[in-house]
């Protein structure tokens, strides 16, 4: 049996990527006070008392944005809800309850999937403890108090997640699937290759230079046989490298060339070798 997938959404800057690179224990998905820095779904394996299921961060979604990016952002989003098993649905304790957490509420009961509510930020149950309480006002079950950054609460969450676990999630396999790393320059089709062959809008696609920021593993199967797909951030001269967020991603790309068994470099036809 497949692992179960836990899927954290919320708006934008809650403290997603710091909560999932606490729990995956190690530093994945970029993590800057930067709202949407995370655009696309990151995956991570993980455990929790012997239990073992798959760790979904997404970008933070906003509503009703008609910016195209965070559009796309809301619908790997939905996707990522689509096929999780558990929702971390996670807010900020010291921006309080907004419109758009209702709206993200709103969505998740849609799903009918189980969710968990994790009030982050909350690095002193002295100081924030009855700001936690505000949040029962979304209707969507009791409030957990975590912090990302202190790892404050996360016993306590994911004892709740795992409680949502079915005995017929819990096998474990050693993973032995063949990885494949997919790297070149910015804008030249990665993310393009990844999703034809996929068959599906897997990873965000935009005529804007750098929008796959971080490294993301995708699942393909061909006749029979899985394989793990890795698309990455655009690589170029460090004299190019001018955004601090590019130098992070450069690190993911680098990493995930270092985890794959094949490397596929790809270059722009039209442009040719630089």
């Amino acid at each position: 049996m497949s692992k179960p997938i836990v899927a954290i959404v919320g708006r934008p800057n809650v403290g997603k990527s710091t909560l999932f690179n606490v729990l995956a224990g190690e530093t994945i998905s970029i993590v800057k006070d930067t709202p949407g820095v995370t655009r696309d779904r990151i995956y991570a394996d993980c455990t929790w008392l012997n239990m073992n299921f798959t760790l979904v961060d997404t970008g933070g979604i906003e509503p009703d944005s008609k910016d195209i990016i965070l559009s796309q952002m809301r619908e790997q989003a939905q996707i990522a809800i689509d096929t999780a098993d558990v929702i971390i649905f996670l807010v900020d304790v010291r921006q309080g309850l907004v419109d758009s957490d209702a709206k993200v509420a709103d969505m998740l009961r849609k799903s009918g999937k189980p969710v968990v509510l994790a009030v982050n930020k909350v690095d002193s149950f002295q100081k924030f403890g009855n700001d936690i309480y505000e949040f029962y006002n979304l209707g969507i079950g009791d409030p957990i108090a975590v912090s990302g950054a202190s790892r404050l609460g996360i016993g306590d969450l994911l004892d709740e997640v795992s409680r949502h676990f079915t005995t017929d999630q819990m096998e474990d396999a050693e993973d032995e699937r063949p990885r494949v790393a997919i790297i070149g320059k910015p804008n030249v089709g990665k993310s393009s290759i990844i999703n034809k062959i996929l068959g599906e809008d897997r990873v965000i696609v935009s005529n804007i230079a750098g929008t796959t920021r971080d490294a993301v593993d995708t699942e393909v199967v061909h006749n029979g046989t899985e394989y793990v797909f890795i698309d990455t951030a655009g690589l170029r001269r460090k004299s190019k490298i001018k955004e601090d967020l590019e130098r992070y991603s450069i690190i993911r790309t680098v990493s995930a060339v270092e985890r794959a068994d094949v490397v596929i470099l790809v270059i722009d036809a039209v442009e040719g070798v630089t």
